[in-house]
């Protein structure tokens, strides 16, 4: 039996998002260790605040204070925390209304083991030693006995409040390819590019799924395509990809391979990248050791006439 393909893969980016009045008092005040929630128009406190109410969509903006301490409503063990999760112990996620809020905030609680959890138990916010305007503020909460901490009065009016936040974004997953596109990627290491016809429509597919997205049944004929093909669109790259050393601006372009009815995207090189164009004729260019293509290349050919690539955009 042939071994199975498998590989780590790993989709991050930074998320950049303005706040508004609402959001940015919540994570202000957080920063200085304070608790904001927003009044509803039936009078009811929201924490964490939003800035419509959910049940009559109208605006809101009364912020109100709310103190550190609080009740667990429902909580759930983890046994096995994960990477960038509050603590790198066990710990319980918990839902906890904070005294003076109507709804209940997500966050983690400090406990030595699930036994000593429980829905009713009191808790209070243990705050990080950094702050920096960010629900990370609250490095969790921790088992309180006391009475409900006073509020400070705040109007949730700060000096150099938080305008905006990059959150990121981060998916880590092992991925494992099917008879497919496992045969694609073995047919790649001999520097061919197969793809799979379907039986109906007789389209090839490149990369191939094993079904046809159009007919919907089962592909195995196996089809060589390429290796030249045709630039049928494109984009002008200009902000540089963490942990990609490739300088900007470059072009990534779909290409339809001679003989596929289905473009695949890769690097455009040997060009300046304001000479790209659609219909431009390339070829791959392949590193030592490397599974896939680096990056494709102008033929010299002349251009591809629009209608032979026209259905392929």
């Amino acid at each position: 039996m042939p071994d199975v393909l498998k590989a780590p893969l790993v989709v991050e980016f930074p998320f950049t998002r303005s706040l508004g009045p609402v959001q940015s008092a919540f994570l202000t005040g957080l920063r200085e260790q304070v608790v904001l929630g927003v009044r509803t128009t039936d009078g009811r406190v929201l924490v964490p605040p939003v800035e419509y109410d959910p049940v009559t969509a109208d605006e809101l903006g009364d912020l109100v204070e709310v103190a550190p301490t609080g009740t667990v409503t429902t909580w759930a063990w983890n046994h096995a925390p994960r990477r960038g999760q509050p603590l790198d112990t066990p710990f319980a996620w918990v839902l906890v209304r904070l005294d003076g809020a109507d709804t209940a905030l997500l966050h983690a609680l400090d406990a030595p083991g699930p036994d000593t959890v429980r829905t009713g138990m009191r808790v209070r916010i243990r705050w990080a030693a950094r702050r920096t305007g960010a629900i990370t503020d609250i490095a969790c909460f921790e088992p309180y006995d006391g009475d409900p901490a006073p509020v400070t009065g705040s109007t949730g009016a700060f000096e150099d409040p938080v305008t905006g936040i990059v959150a990121a974004a981060r998916l880590d997953y092992t991925y494992t390819p099917g008879r497919a596109q496992s045969a694609h990627l073995d047919a790649l290491t001999e520097r061919r590019t197969v793809g799979e016809r379907c039986p109906s429509c007789r389209k090839v597919y490149v990369p191939p799924r094993g079904a046809c997205p159009t007919c919907g049944v089962g592909t195995a004929e196996q089809v060589e395509v390429g290796p030249r093909g045709t630039v049928t669109t494109f984009c002008i790259v200009n902000i540089k990809a963490k942990n990609l050393d490739i300088e900007v601006p470059y072009v990534y372009a779909h290409i339809a391979l001679d003989g596929a009815d289905l473009a695949l995207h890769a690097r455009i090189g040997g060009i300046p990248y304001d000479q790209v164009r659609m219909g431009l004729r390339v070829e791959p260019v392949w590193t030592p050791g490397v599974r896939h293509p680096d990056h494709y290349r102008p033929t010299g050919e002349p251009d591809a006439d629009y209608d032979t690539y026209k259905e392929l955009l």
